[in-house]
């Protein structure tokens, strides 16, 4: 994973190359950033909003079994150990 300040700084030196040289329209300079910052997001260790999202239910979902299984791994142990004195 890039450092923030080498991510910025390769955007930093794109954009100034695409202003440079300056008979672009602003929309062809948005277009530009826009894909700028894309690209260098996509070098970056990161992953979209839905992909987290769905890894969270996931995430809560297993939980939830964990949950149960530990429960009745106490359950079972109660009754197959004798109690401590």
């Amino acid at each position: 994973m890039k450092a923030p300040e080498e991510f910025l700084n390769v955007i930093s030196t794109q954009l100034n190359e695409f202003l440079q040289n300056g008979k672009q329209t602003s929309e062809d300079i948005r277009k530009n950033v826009l894909a700028l910052v894309q690209s260098q997001l996509s070098k970056l260790d990161v992953v979209s909003r839905e992909e987290f999202e769905v890894q969270q239910e996931i995430l809560a979902k297993t939980r939830s079994q964990l949950e149960q299984l530990q429960s009745q791994l106490a359950q079972l142990e109660e009754k197959i150990l004798p109690p401590k004195p």
